[in-house]
């Protein structure tokens, strides 16, 4: 009973978040594909770059919001006696939703680089670690501009403070895991911040790309400047 709730677990959490709403949504209202446009990344900071407008938000909200899901039901599920912790139970279904996020079975495993899942994850755990990240983001993100820079600082704060809240061992084990993994998905993000060419991120609001534009225009052809990427 106990390796198949396990068994079951890992996978119907790895295909909940192997959806993605910024693939999804570029191809279902515009018609474009989100993984070839501007840093090709399908994840939030990307589509917000070249779509703009409130769905960009209806992406950030659907990406924590599956993790939250599944990380809640595992949760509850790992509760009873046989189980170590509630904790154990998000923190394990938590690194499955990112494992889906990332390397999606739907798009040739190849998806966003996780942040938003594993920032969801650390409210989960705990709403004091989910705070501190939320305060790291809040702080760096306007001070330095880089979307980037923001995530990393923000999950390392984030799991800096479940050190300090009781948190299982075997939960803190796999959360470092996945911020571990988040971290190596920014890696050309931290190439271009060492060498100064990574881009900032705007909250400013970009006029919505069309649904469909003609072929061979030029509108089809011009490309968003290569820029951070993010979930």
């Amino acid at each position: 009973m106990t390796v198949l709730v396990y068994v079951l677990t890992a996978v119907v959490s790895y295909l909940v978040a192997a959806v993605n709403p910024a693939i999804v949504l570029s191809k279902l209202v515009y018609r474009r594909d989100i993984r070839k446009e501007g840093s090709g990344n399908p994840g939030f900071t990307n589509f917000h770059r070249v779509f703009g407008g409130k769905l960009s938000w209806l992406v950030f909200i659907l990406d924590i919001g599956k993790c939250v899901a599944v990380s809640l039901i595992a949760g509850l599920v790992f509760a009873p006696a046989y189980f170590s912790s509630r904790a154990l139970g998000a923190a394990y279904a938590g690194v499955f939703a990112l494992l889906g996020h990332t390397y999606p079975v739907f798009y040739r495993f190849k998806g966003g680089k996780g942040f938003l899942v594993t920032f969801a994850l650390l409210w989960v755990l705990d709403w004091r670690a989910g705070l501190v990240a939320t305060a790291v983001m809040l702080t760096v993100l306007p001070l330095s501009g880089f979307m980037s820079l923001s995530s990393i600082l923000t999950l390392i704060g984030g799991g800096v403070t479940l050190c300090f809240t009781h948190t299982p061992l075997s939960a803190l084990f796999l959360t470092f895991g996945a911020i571990l993994l988040v971290i190596w998905r920014h890696r050309s993000n931290i190439a271009r911040l060492v060498a100064g060419t990574e881009k900032k991120f705007s909250f400013r609001k970009k006029k919505a790309a069309p649904e469909v534009a003609p072929a061979g225009s030029a509108e089809t052809e011009e490309k968003t400047t290569v820029g951070e990427e993010k979930e």
